[in-house]
């Protein structure tokens, strides 16, 4: 992909009517062979505020007398429209363009392009997202994108992915950039990214987001930083909801966060991530690669019901999708990308997700599915440390938190029977389909977060039978 200055994220000029700004840079995402959506949002400043008022100990809401674009690290939306151009990268001529479209303020001044059926199958794009004010006759701030579409099912082609979860503000080990692995994952030019969950955490202070509004501003201040903005207009990325980034720690339907409801939490989250019309799907990428990303919040049992056939966290419609999908799909190397373990092992002290006792039937019932289906993987976040294991003839690949300083929970003294790897640490996991001498194989390795290998997985055809 072209390497674009990290200037151009905030490339702004002077308009009619207050000029716009793209603050929060653009999202790419829900790539396919022949689609993918981009997501814009119009500041009203090119920045973050990085002289506003610090946040109270304990805040939950504004303090009294002020107003949200007074607080340190906020980022206004603004009213406007956007429009997005996009060519094969290096071809002259004509470009496509989806036309000047309004925000929503009522979607945090968002909006999402869906680029469908307009795309060629492994093809370079470039494109140029555009905002201008209400009544501006001309853009007055643009910034110039890339990414590459999957190839067809057909194609034997190389890939790369790579995987986070755990990415949380106070966490982070730049504080003027965010977090470093961006930097790492950008070099490694992946085809797409997937983010776990937990991409922000609305029950950390700093403040506690229990209202729509202050879920909004963690949002807007994490996707400001420097070394996400430049990321994210050159890699893809699908955006898996978990429990901290819908409402709190462990939660399920029908819980509420201070203010902010359940409803609101997912609606949040939608409307922040580049968005599919359904939270569980999957992506075929060439002959020998098909990935699935699967929900885990959405339709899941209490935490607290007893456990049984009625229990379950993916819910009966999703689930008999996957079985159905995955049993039938052609693909050499199949992966399930899940926002919590199916395999684990986790601490005792959890219950909500598929390697604990609280979800052990379907967890059961999830395994014996997996173990039966040749050439077949599972990659997941949540657990704040990287590991590989293998329970029945399931092989697991956690891929860590972000940074260093998230890393914890769990420790390298109880290694288990399952673990193939096991480190405490914070960077990404990144899976690679090469070829050698005409063989595929999928490669998993786990880097560290400064970018260097430490664990390395080659997986040839027929490796799990």
């Amino acid at each position: 992909m072209i390497a674009l200055s990290l200037c151009t994220l905030a490339l702004a000029a002077q308009g009619p009517g207050g000029a716009v700004h793209f603050g929060c840079g653009v999202k790419l995402g829900e790539v396919t062979d022949r689609s993918a959506v981009v997501w814009t949002r119009p500041t009203a400043t090119p920045d973050r505020n990085r002289d506003g008022l610090a946040w109270p100990d304990g805040a939950q809401e504004v303090p009294e007398g002020r107003r949200l674009a007074e607080m340190v690290d906020a980022v206004p939306g603004a009213p406007g429209e956007v429009r997005v151009q996009w060519w094969p990268a290096g071809s002259i001529g004509l470009r496509a363009s989806t036309g000047w479209e309004p925000v929503d303020p009522a979607r945090d001044y968002t909006h999402q392009f869906q680029i469908t059926d307009q795309l060629r199958p492994q093809t370079s794009y470039e494109l140029l997202i555009e905002g201008r004010a209400v009544g501006a006759e001309s853009p007055d701030c643009s910034l110039l994108a890339t990414l590459r579409t999957a190839p067809s099912p057909e194609v034997s082609s190389p890939a790369r992915f790579t995987v986070v979860t755990g990415q949380a503000w106070a966490r982070r080990d730049d504080d003027l950039g965010g977090h470093r692995i961006f930097a790492h994952m950008q070099t490694l030019d992946p085809d797409f990214f997937v983010h776990t969950g937990d991409v922000i955490y609305h029950d950390k202070p700093g403040p506690f987001a229990k209202s729509p509004a202050l879920a909004r501003y963690k949002w807007n201040r994490m996707y400001a930083m420097p070394l996400q903005r430049s990321f994210h207009a050159r890699v893809p990325s699908f955006f898996m909801t978990d429990d901290h980034d819908v409402l709190k720690n462990d939660c399920w339907p029908g819980q509420s966060y201070g203010g902010l409801s359940w409803e609101e939490g997912l609606s949040i989250f939608r409307e922040q991530t580049p968005s599919a019309p359904l939270p569980y799907r999957r992506l075929r990428w060439g002959r020998d690669l098909e990935v699935w990303f699967v929900e885990g919040r959405e339709f899941r049992s209490p935490n607290t019901m007893k456990d049984g056939p009625k229990k379950t966290i993916w819910g009966e419609e999703q689930k008999a999708w996957f079985f159905e999908t995955f049993a039938a799909s052609d693909a050499t190397f199949r992966v399930l990308v899940s926002s919590t373990p199916i395999v684990g092992p986790d601490r005792s002290s959890k219950k909500d997700n598929h390697s604990n006792e609280a979800f052990r039937h379907e967890g059961d019932e999830l395994r014996a599915f997996l173990a039966s289906q040749e050439d077949a993987y599972v990659v997941c976040g949540d657990r704040h440390w990287q590991y590989v294991s293998e329970l029945a003839g399931v092989r697991e690949y956690s891929c860590g938190p972000t940074t260093d300083r998230h890393a914890g929970g769990f420790s390298e003294k109880n290694r288990a029977e399952a673990h193939r790897y096991l480190k405490v640490c914070g960077g990404f996991l990144a899976v690679s389909l090469e070829y050698a001498k005409g063989e595929p194989a999928l490669v998993f390795r786990h880097h560290a977060t400064d970018g260097s290998v430490n664990h390395e997985d080659v997986r040839a055809r027929g490796s799990t039978h």
